[in-house]
């Protein structure tokens, strides 16, 4: 994994990002704004990596340091989601299967499994609740069922080489236990949601199931912020924006990638940020930096 960039050597990489023109904009202005907040983050000690890419063309909308591999926390749960639908989409099990939660997946933090009474959900509803609101307990249930194994092959399988899942969710991380939950490169990630958002990953029906468990994703803290969307309903059009996107949260990690269509063009986008978490100021400061490539993405799409 990579380490933090100091001084001129991080200055020298930010000022040498590729910038896209903005449609109906000067050259070089477009995703100025983001731009500038980025290197604001990276000349304050804040490890980032990002990019976009136009849906239509592929063309490099902006990057920053988009090869470096950097912990995504929940975002690995992509790959598990794309292996459950995989062999739902094969037939390989049904998505009515009932799997049992364990006292050994007890997990905290994110999700609602952990707070009902239900003790058994089917397997499509559990990839449901992970692509809502990237349910911890639904996850580490998944993981038992379907194995990190079977997800690292797939994975290997889709030419990824420096995203993968690491692990299943643990409320403390020990010496022996994986670093992260998960880790990515925006490089890869952009080409991901681009190819599930293509139909093309694994082939159509699988992407397509992927795709309708990630729009219904409730967290808007991060990039997706500057879009206006409801967080809780945001599955069909509204003011001519679609959206599909997964975030990834931990001490001192802020990270997100996804699709976003509006009425002139659509982008897939990838920003993953890495920083001492020590004081409120610092985390708000990286959801501003977000935020801003947020807005720069909203105004070439709309």
């Amino acid at each position: 994994m990579s380490v933090p960039v100091q001084g001129s050597e991080r200055r020298a990489r930010h000022t040498g990002v590729r910038r896209g023109k903005h449609r109906g904009h000067e050259p070089g202005e477009s995703f100025s704004r983001g731009f500038a907040a980025l290197g604001e983050l990276a000349l304050a000690g804040v490890q980032v990596s990002a990019r976009a890419v136009d849906l239509a063309t592929g063309a490099v909308l902006f990057s920053v340091d988009d090869h470096v591999v950097m912990p995504t926390a929940s975002i690995g749960k992509v790959l598990l989601l794309i292996e459950v639908a995989a062999r739902l989409e094969s037939h390989a099990t049904s998505p009515l299967s009932l799997v049992d939660r364990l006292q050994t997946d007890a997990v905290g933090d994110a999700g609602v499994w952990q707070h009902l009474a239900v003790p058994s959900l089917p397997l499509a509803d559990l990839a449901a609740l992970v692509g809502a609101t990237s349910d911890n307990l639904a996850t580490n249930v998944l993981v038992r069922r379907i194995g990190l194994d079977s997800v690292s092959a797939r994975t290997v399988e889709l030419g990824l080489k420096h995203t993968a899942m690491l692990d299943l969710v643990r409320d403390h991380r020990g010496p022996d236990d994986a670093p992260q939950l998960s880790v990515g490169s925006a490089k890869e990630l952009t080409w991901l949601f681009s190819a599930l958002a293509r139909g093309e990953i694994v082939d159509a029906g699988t992407s397509k199931r992927v795709v309708g468990w990630l729009s219904l994703g409730h967290d808007m803290s991060m990039v997706a912020g500057a879009f206006g969307l409801d967080p809780l309903a945001h599955r069909g059009p509204d003011h001519g924006l679609l959206l599909v996107h997964k975030t990834g949260t931990d001490a001192g990690i802020r990270a997100e990638v996804g699709v976003l269509r509006g009425p002139r063009a659509g982008v897939a986008y990838a920003v993953s940020t890495s920083f001492d978490d020590t004081d409120l100021s610092a985390r708000l400061g990286v959801l501003d930096g977000m935020r801003a490539v947020g807005r720069d993405l909203l105004e070439y799409v709309h």
